[in-house]
């Protein structure tokens, strides 16, 4: 056993208390999970994450306490949002762990056996876990980025043309509606030649999605009274939807969150500034008055 300062026994001691929290974790999720095959996998995660806490503890020949926090979090994480993200999120901390993972290399050469699990076995097994709502992410998304972009657009268009609240939130949601089911339609037929998916399920999720992001587009305009106020919030509510539908993705998916953003979000304010200038020179040439 090499000899170790008390800095670097500390940082193991960390290693090992968050390899022993994962374990738990894992374990958790793997009695909750109503899928035979899931069980299996994380089960499996579950011993890989003990037999690297009995790695670290050969050297701290200590045993250590898990991270309740974590647990609860993690596992309301997986149930909230889905198992998938919940740990997807979760290994996203493991890339930070083997930067401190090289600096022990040179004392603790076996660590290398740890760094091709994490990096290799580990995340093959978590590409195995079957859940069916992720087969349709790409719908959601469809809903979400089409109601966006339209709707930000109809109410910037709406807000200069009429200036009026109430006919604002009934054109705009009349218009909302009419579209959501035209998306989801168009997905309907979209999905219904693909394998592994179910159509009705993918027009339903397109559907859905749009509905929402209409309804939390048009919240300002049902709570205000001023037209411009109302449009400014809700632009910002479209920046917090992107934000958080575009997080989500990066995690589940492991796509790029800035690239994504950025891009969603210039596309979004550019049609509704776009739309805004048309209403305003509408408004200006008819002599629109509401």
């Amino acid at each position: 056993q090499p000899c170790l300062d008390k800095k670097l026994r500390q940082v193991i001691l960390g290693f090992q208390r968050n390899e022993l929290t994962e374990h738990m974790i894992y374990g958790h999720l793997a009695k909750r999970s109503k899928f035979a095959r899931n069980k299996e996998i994380l089960n499996r995660i579950a011993q890989e994450e003990y037999s690297h806490y009995q790695f670290w503890r050969q050297y701290t020949q200590r045993d250590i306490a898990p991270n309740r926090l974590k647990i609860w979090f993690y596992s309301l994480v997986a149930l909230l949002f889905g198992l998938t993200f919940g740990i997807q999120l979760m290994e996203r901390g493991e890339h930070k762990a083997q930067q401190f993972y090289a600096q022990l290399l040179p004392h603790i050469p076996d660590v290398q056996i740890v760094v091709e699990d994490e990096e290799t076995h580990e995340q093959e097994l978590i590409s195995l876990i079957d859940e069916d709502f992720l087969k349709y992410t790409g719908s959601v998304v469809l809903g979400l980025s089409d109601a966006l972009v339209e709707l930000t657009g109809v109410l910037s268009g709406l807000t200069l043309a009429l200036n009026d609240i109430t006919l604002i939130i009934l054109t705009g949601g009349i218009t909302g509606l009419a579209a959501s089911l035209s998306m989801a339609a168009s997905e309907y037929l979209a999905t219904s030649e693909e394998e592994g998916k179910n159509p009705l399920k993918a027009a339903f999720y397109t559907g859905l999605t749009y509905v929402l992001t209409v309804g939390v587009l048009l919240s300002p305009y049902s709570v205000f009274t001023s037209p411009s106020l109302c449009l400014i919030l809700s632009i910002i509510n479209a920046i917090f939807l992107l934000l958080i539908a575009t997080f989500y993705l990066s995690v589940v998916k492991g796509l790029s969150f800035k690239r994504r953003f950025l891009r969603m979000t210039g596309i979004t304010l550019g049609v509704a500034l776009f739309t805004f200038c048309l209403g305003f020179g509408v408004r200006q040439l008819w002599h629109i008055e509401v």
